[in-house]
């Protein structure tokens, strides 16, 4: 094969170009197309014209600069976004895949090493230019969909890590039900799920100060169609936006102060009181985020939560046994009850979210066992004040038993002198053992307090000091693989025109994703067409054929070339 005899390895048949790259003379080779058959993964040129419309190559040149070489930066950010994909999930996976026919796919003679392929990531992952890049797109996204902007769902995601190089902090993994050394990335995602951005903390403080720190002064900045300053003071009731959490991000405190801000938040309520009568509750119609309608029994009060102190709106869902009542606290008072109750239904979007990019886009793989130092002024927790809170909480625990237990312990009948004895003995034994627990709580509470809760890291002692994995490298790549799932998710919106069943869309594309295809360019007609092999089945290749239509409507010319991309579906079946 011509891959086999490259005279300068698998593929690598371009070797004039090669040999003046190497020698720094020049800057990027061009990208031709040959006339090629049967290209394995080949699926993924159908994707391009969504990757560019979300803002693949947008602000690249801005952003990032790469030195005199072969594969121009284009290429390389291509070459990522058809992996992520093809559900390649983590660099490495290139290394067992032809470099010919990811070559084939890119215009070029092969893709680059893994070995090449990490030098430029290093290259480009730097001086944090890829949360630069990240922050632009959020941008345009925000301003293409100002609707999606203005619920925003907030949640933090555990990255677990395994290895032994760094040293990071314990966080409880909820999936898995344990304490496990891990960093927490935060995430700002619209209704349906599509992700606008996320923040990375090494040290966790908690999803409240990191919606304050970091996620809000960021929406106030980014958030497209604010009111302004005049509508707000004509009517206190508007908001800026709304922000969407689970429980963790409960806090009466926290609602005050955004609602200060005319900032609008959706949450479940941690404390409820006592059920409401069900007389209270009606059925009422609502439509949720994917269209569907539902009947749901709600009912809704006003409630003033001493903490804060704040009113809000608490909205109650009866299940369906009778007995179970789900609590939802909300300051936006604008919106009617349906529309309060539809958005914290799809919160699970989220959720789902997350479990999809795990599975599908590696969400949690290294990209690099490169490990840093983090600031010496971040502030951790006091190991001191740990142990101490440790010992507080068990004696809590002890204590609530131990007077249970008094409380239970009664005199039974018949009432004699020996049983009445018996249980004057007992219940001085126990109020004594209450009593001395008491005291032991009073002093490691008073310990407690007179320690620090929060320390620098700079005072921690050195066998306890955390460092972090190495950060642009990973935000640089979870960049990438938002614009595919976001591109993915504009391709499977399109399918589900066609297909019966709406839930099928993405399996489908992951399957058109890795099939074969010829690639027909025409210098002449200016066209590269892009012809998929047949599929599973008749209406699997009717609803790509619907998608081939649409993407061919588009006009999108390949980057690089002037060539339009015209996408078909083979005519006749291949025996």
């Amino acid at each position: 094969m011509e891959d086999d005899a490259a005279p300068m390895g698998m593929g690598a048949t371009n070797t004039d170009d090669r040999v003046w790259a190497a020698l720094g003379l020049l800057n990027g080779v061009a990208t031709e197309f040959k006339s090629s058959l049967d290209v394995h993964n080949g699926g993924v040129l159908l994707a391009l014209p969504a990757l560019l419309a979300v803002g693949l190559l947008k602000h690249t040149e801005k952003h990032f600069k790469l030195p005199s070489g072969y594969y121009q930066m284009d290429s390389l950010f291509l070459l990522l976004a058809f992996m992520a994909l093809a559900r390649l999930k983590s660099v490495e996976q290139l290394r067992y895949y032809p470099p010919g026919e990811w070559g084939k796919v890119l215009g070029l003679d092969r893709a680059p090493e893994v070995k090449t392929l990490r030098e430029k990531l290093k290259i480009l992952a730097k001086d944090g230019a890829p949360q630069l890049w990240s922050a632009d797109l959020c941008k345009d996204w925000m301003a293409a969909a100002p609707d999606e902007a203005n619920a925003l769902y907030v949640d933090g995601h555990v990255r677990v890590y395994h290895g032994s190089k760094a040293h990071l902090p314990r966080h409880y993994v909820s999936r898995q039900k344990l304490c496990l050394r891990a960093t927490a990335d935060y995430w700002v995602n619209a209704m349906d799920g599509k992700p606008f951005f996320f923040v990375t903390k090494d040290i966790d403080p908690g999803l409240i100060d990191v919606l304050e720190k970091d996620i809000v002064p960021r929406l106030l900045a980014e958030v497209p169609r604010q009111p302004t300053e005049e509508e707000l003071k004509q009517n206190p009731l508007l908001h800026r936006f709304t922000v969407i959490f689970d429980r963790e991000g409960y806090s009466p405190a926290l609602m005050r102060r955004l609602k200060e801000q005319s900032i609008a938040c959706i949450t479940y309520h941690k404390h409820p009181e006592v059920n409401w009568p069900e007389d209270e509750f009606s059925f009422q119609k609502v439509k949720l985020a994917n269209g569907e309608e539902v009947e749901l029994r709600l009912a809704e009060r006003g409630t003033f939560l001493e903490g804060g102190p704040v009113w809000v709106r608490e909205v109650r869902k009866l299940g369906s046994s009778g007995s179970h009542q789900t609590a939802v606290l909300a300051t936006q008072y604008v919106s009617d009850l349906h529309w309060v109750v539809a958005h914290m239904s799809a919160r699970w979007s989220q959720e789902n979210f997350f479990r999809y990019m795990r599975q599908h886009y590696g969400l949690d793989r290294l990209l690099t066992y490169d490990v840093e130092a983090i600031p010496d002024t971040t502030k951790v927790v006091n190991p001191t004040w740990r142990d101490l809170d440790g010992q507080v909480r068990r004696c809590t625990g002890l204590l609530n038993r131990k007077q249970a237990e008094f409380g239970a312990t009664t005199m039974k009948a018949p009432i004699e002198p020996a049983v009445v004895e018996d249980y004057e003995r007992r219940k001085a034994a126990l109020q004594r053992e209450v009593e001395q627990m008491k005291e032991q709580l009073d002093d490691l509470k008073k310990k407690r307090k007179e320690v620090r809760r929060h320390i620098p890291l700079s005072q921690l002692p050195p066998e306890a000091k955390y460092n972090r994995l190495a950060a642009d490298s990973k935000h640089f790549i979870d960049t990438i693989k938002m614009v595919a799932y976001r591109a993915e998710t504009a391709m499977a919106n399109t399918l589900r025109e066609k297909l019966k069943r709406e839930d099928d869309a993405r399996a489908l594309l992951v399957s058109i994703y890795k099939a074969h295809v010829d690639l027909l360019p025409d210098d002449k007609n200016g066209t590269l067409t892009v012809r998929l092999h047949h599929l599973a089945n008749h209406c699997e290749d009717e609803s790509a054929r619907h998608l081939c239509a649409e993407l061919t409507e588009t006009e999108t010319v390949f980057p690089g070339t002037k060539l339009r991309l015209v996408y078909e579906l083979v005519s006749t079946q291949i025996p």
